[in-house]
């Protein structure tokens, strides 16, 4: 691994005991009609159904959990759309400590629900990374609050690394041995990068893959272009994948990830209704992008064992796209 790059394989091991006792071990499940249709072995990990209903009650909880007892004391503060925010209020929960939460005036109002449920402070503000950042300043020189970042923070990447660790240890536990490929969702890419850390640490001839919506690709632009191109106007339905990529990220993914496949948002939503219908499964539109990717890209994968990623499942009943 090379020793440049923010996490190794080591912080995602001490990640995955420190938040053991406060996270789930997600299922790994497979489906014939889907496997089928996708013309590979096709398994996904659900994610959907971590606590917070997604992965990022692991990086949350992971940097909370990290926090001295004096930081712990003042608080934590965090951005985000939604299932972060959730995550980062229930890790401040378990932690006891308080969670203040800048979101978006237009994130989903299921995710809005969520925060407000798990004690958290919420502050909205207008939906710009901008007025994002300017809200936490000011709530930090306030109460000197801890910032938890969405997806650019060592800590938070280890924690989402925890998932890869647990798809190929579920592997090798059933004698099926690794994937060849891990396809994975990518907006701010903390899930990619540590991912990536996590399986190629222990089979680096194993493909990891990013999948991103063709309506907020700066991941894709990045990784082809090797230089870190700022999303601006994204316009897609997985709503959960509409930031930039971060830094740590960008650098990790550059050296670890094989790929960046795009998908549209009628695959999105095919996807989505695939997996709902067919292994009765709850996920959003960000969580059903990797089985997109997988669709779209046939050839890609044909005749390899291929695990996708469902990145969560906190969906509006009332605003289903089909």
């Amino acid at each position: 691994m090379n020793p440049d790059l923010p996490i190794d394989a080591a912080d995602i091991e001490a990640a995955a005991a420190r938040i053991a006792p406060y996270v789930h071990r997600t299922p790994l499940v497979t489906s014939a009609a889907l496997s089928e249709l996708a013309g590979c072995d096709l398994w996904m990990k659900a994610e959907n159904l971590q606590k917070v209903g997604a992965f990022k009650a692991r990086g949350a909880h992971n940097a909370v959990f990290a926090l001295s007892e004096a930081e712990a004391a003042a608080g934590v503060v965090t951005h985000s759309s939604g299932n972060h925010a959730a995550a980062v209020a229930l890790a401040a929960r378990n932690r006891g400590t308080t969670a203040h939460v800048v979101m978006p005036s237009n994130a989903p109002e299921v995710k809005k629900a969520a925060v407000a449920g798990y004690g958290a402070d919420i502050t909205l503000c207008e939906p710009t990374l901008q007025a994002r950042e300017d809200a936490v300043a000011d709530i930090q020189a306030r109460t000197g609050a801890v910032l938890v970042h969405p997806y650019d923070d060592p800590l938070v990447i280890a924690g989402q690394g925890t998932t890869g660790v647990e798809i190929l240890d579920q592997l090798d536990g059933i004698g099926q041995g690794p994937p060849g490929a891990v396809v994975v969702p990518v907006g701010g890419g903390g899930l990619l990068a540590g991912i990536a850390v996590a399986v190629k640490s222990r089979y680096p001839d194993c493909a990891v893959i990013g999948a991103e919506p063709v309506g907020a690709d700066d991941a894709h632009r990045s990784f082809h272009s090797g230089t870190l191109v700022p999303q601006t106007a994204p316009d897609t339905i997985a709503d959960g994948l509409l930031t930039s990529l971060g830094e740590r990220n960008f650098a990790i993914i550059t050296r670890l990830v094989d790929d960046i496949l795009l998908v549209d948002d009628p695959g999105i939503i095919e996807a989505m209704e695939l997996i709902w219908t067919r292994i009765k499964l709850v996920v959003e539109p960000s969580g059903a992008v990797g089985v997109a990717a997988v669709l779209a890209h046939r050839a890609r994968f044909a005749g390899q064992r291929v695990v996708a990623v469902l990145t969560g499942g906190n969906v509006d009943l009332r605003k289903l796209p089909w």
